[in-house]
Order: structure tokens, then sequence, then C-alpha cells
């Protein structure tokens, strides 16, 4: 017989749930899309796209809020999308989503570490095969950190937080007290009219925002845990979004009110530019080091929340029982934490930045987003309402609002990035045949 599996403990407060979700979603890309976003948008209303972005954030909050109040477990979606489809669906859609973080989880590590690696050239002019090294060695780091308790790991990301928060306070205060600051904002429409092309161009450039955005969520990957986590899931999700728009935008108000449009557009490393502009040179070289600190936070914070999912599936019988193991000391998942993150090393030696930021949202929005919107009507329909602690506000449309933009960022990744994100829902469907038939799974 077995030796029974020790618990998750629930060591993380409000304070580590909001440290980790910030730092997951301040990674490199705010960094690396700012200028990519300026350039698709072509004007100076390129700040909407990033405003749309925090929109969409709040809205699909509210879905992963009152699905992780409810259902405070470790894996998230994994839970949400087998309790919302019920037993007939249930235990499919979770295995498609478990199957398709298989491989988009490892893609959104190996973005951060990418990035990482793409700013560090800032410094060091790597060949690419040097710069494919050190994206590579950051994923092993961050694995090796990783390999510990989760109450030092809460301490970690405070102390990473502080980096983050510090970082992106120096930015917005350099634009404040030495640029026009109130400029873009005066100028926000400036060109603008509302048809088409704008519409279009909104959509493209919040695929990029929107990345910037993910990982308000994070938490509910570590529901299992979270102290109190009825209150502090649904808190610490709106409490990060509402603090890290505010600093986006801030900071892209910033370095506009610094930086001529031509240089914003245009330059690879514009946020060291900008501070070079203002403060000189080694300034600029200490804004790089503090980006690539913030790019490894979020590379921290993504994999510690998507380790858990593989192993609370395989807990429940409906994935592969070698991943339900926890480390017999530290109490981690620390099988899965190693096979996503070899995966993600993979990876990271594998594709550039901009098919990993399309394919991310390409792969995860029709089961994860989407998907988990309607397992959560489905759900309310056949639980009531007196199963959720917590109940969004307005029930359905902030939902139904959500499903109709994840739709249309969806089609704004391209023709390619949705065939991808089809294939591997459709290998998902295979394998979970294979594994029924086999009887791997339940």
């Amino acid at each position: 017989m077995s030796e029974p599996q020790p618990n998750l403990d629930r060591k993380l407060s409000l304070l580590h749930a909001t440290a980790i979700n910030m730092i997951d979603m301040v990674g490199i890309g705010p960094f690396v899309v700012l200028s990519v976003v300026a350039q698709i948008m072509a004007g100076p209303y390129f700040l909407y796209a990033w405003i749309a972005g925090a929109l969409l954030s709040y809205l699909d909050a509210m879905v992963w809020s009152q699905l992780g109040a409810a259902l405070p477990r470790a894996g998230g979606s994994f839970h949400f999308l087998k309790e919302g489809y019920g037993e007939k669906w249930g235990s499919l859609m979770s295995f498609l989503f478990v199957w398709q973080t298989m491989i988009q989880a490892p893609l959104v590590i190996a973005s951060a570490a990418i990035g990482f690696s793409q700013y560090a050239n800032y410094f060091f002019h790597f060949t690419v095969w040097e710069e494919k090294a050190v994206s590579g060695s950051v994923v092993i780091l961050v694995i090796a950190l990783l390999y510990r308790k989760i109450e030092s790991i809460g301490k970690i990301s405070v102390f990473l937080w502080v980096g983050v928060l510090g970082t992106m306070l120096w930015i917005i205060g350099g634009g404040i007290a030495h640029g026009n600051f109130l400029a873009p904002i005066k100028h926000i429409n400036d060109g603008f009219t509302l048809q088409h092309g704008f519409v279009a161009a909104l959509g493209f450039a919040s695929v990029k925002t929107v990345y910037s955005y993910l990982g308000y969520y994070n938490v509910c990957h570590l529901g299992g845990e979270i102290k109190n986590p009825s209150k502090n899931i649904p808190r610490s999700m709106f409490i990060s979004i509402t603090g890290i728009a505010i600093l986006y935008l801030a900071m892209n108000i910033s370095v506009a009110s610094v930086l001529p449009f031509s240089t914003l557009s245009t330059s690879k490393y514009v946020v060291s530019d900008y501070i070079k502009t203002l403060f000189g040179s080694t300034a600029g070289g200490i804004a790089t080091v503090l980006i690539l600190l913030v790019a490894f936070a979020s590379l921290f914070s993504a994999t510690l929340g998507y380790s858990r999912i593989p192993y609370a599936a395989a807990q429940n019988k409906s994935f592969f029982s070698f991943f339900d193991k926890v480390h017999p000391t530290l109490k981690f998942p620390h099988r899965s934490l190693l096979v996503l993150g070899a995966i993600a090393f993979v990876f990271s030696l594998l594709f550039r930045l901009k098919e990993v930021i399309d394919g991310i949202l390409a792969m995860r929005i029709l089961i994860q987003f989407i998907g988990q919107a309607i397992g959560l009507l489905l759900l309310v329909k056949r639980k009531g309402n007196s199963f959720f602690p917590w109940k969004m506000p307005l029930y359905p449309i902030p939902l139904f609002l959500a499903i109709l933009i994840w739709g249309a960022i969806f089609f704004s990744t391209g023709t390619k990035m949705m065939l991808s994100g089809l294939v591997v829902i459709s290998l998902g469907l295979v394998a979970y045949f294979i594994a029924k038939r086999m009887k791997w799974i339940a």
C-alpha cells in the first residue's frame, strides 16, 4: 500500500497572494510590448489598448473570483471546468485544460525567459545562441529557487514584489518630475477617428496588452494554499488589476511624455532609453538591471502557479498519475514543477518572443477563458447562487462581455495561431480517449 500524500498547507496571506499575482503580471511584457503597441496603433491613442486590456481583466476576474472563492483548491481552472461541466463533460474539459497547460504554461515561462535574455542584450550584445543559453539558464535558476517550502516562497515573492513596485515607481516618477506628464493625456485623441482601421488596430494591439495583464488569476492555481480563500482570492485579484492598470498607464504616459513618438514606437529597449534620456547612461543601465529583476520575478511567480495544475488533476485521477506526488518533506508538487520546467527550458531555446505571446493567448482562450465562463453559467444553473460565497455584480452581463471580447482577441491572434490552438485541442481529444480506454484516468 502506498503512503498517504502530505496535504498542501494554507500559509499564503492576502499580502502574499497579491504579491504573487502582481509579480506574475508585471513581467517582461509591458517593457517589450510598449513599443509594439504604439507601433500598431500608430498614434497617441495607443493608450486605449492598455485601457482595453484592463477592462477585459476586470471582467474576466469576476468569473475567476466567483469560481475561485467557491472552489479554493490547487489547480484552479482544472476544478472550475470539472465542476462547471458536470459529470458528463467535466472530465473531458478539465483534461483538455491540463493537456494544454502542459504546453501553454511552459510557453508563458519561456516568454519571460526569452524576454529576459533579449533585454539583457542592452549590455552584452549576445549572439543568437548566447541569447538562448541565457534564457535556458534563467529557467533552470527559477526551478532551483522554487524547490522549497511554500512559506519560504511567500517571503521571496514579497521581496520580488517590492523590487517590481520600486522599478515601476522610479520609471513613473521620472516622467512626472522631468517630462510633460499631462501632454500624452491631453493629446490622446489627436488624429483619432472611430472607424474600421482603428477597431482592427485596437484588436491586434490588445493581444499584446492583454498578455501583459495575464497573471491576475494566479492565486486561483494556489487555492489550496491561500488563507481565508473566499475573501482573499477575489480581493487579491481586484487589488492586483487595479494596481497594475494604474502602473501601466502611468508608465506609458511617462515614457510618452519624454520620448518622441518615433523613438517610442521603434526602440527595442524603450524604457532603458527613456531613463537614459532623463538621467544618463549609468541610470539607463541600472534601469535595465531592474527590468531584468522584474522579468525574473514574473517567471518565478508564473512557474509557481502552473506547477500546481498537473498535480491537482492527477490527485483527482483526471490526469496521469505520475504527477500525483508531493515532496515528502518540502510539501510541494515537485514532479509537476520539474516536468513543466523541462518543457519550458526546451521552448526557451526554440521559439521567438512574438510567436510565444500570440501562441499563449490562442492556446488558452477557447478552453480556459471562454470555456470557464460557460462552465460558470452551467454551475450557477445547477447549484444556484447560494453555492457561491462571492458573486459578481450584474451577473451574467460581465460574463457575456468577457466571452465576446475573448472571442475577438482569439480572432486577432491570426490564422496560424488560431489553427495551432485548435490542433492542440484536437490532440488533447485523442489523448483523452486513449487515456480513458487504457484506464490511465478515471
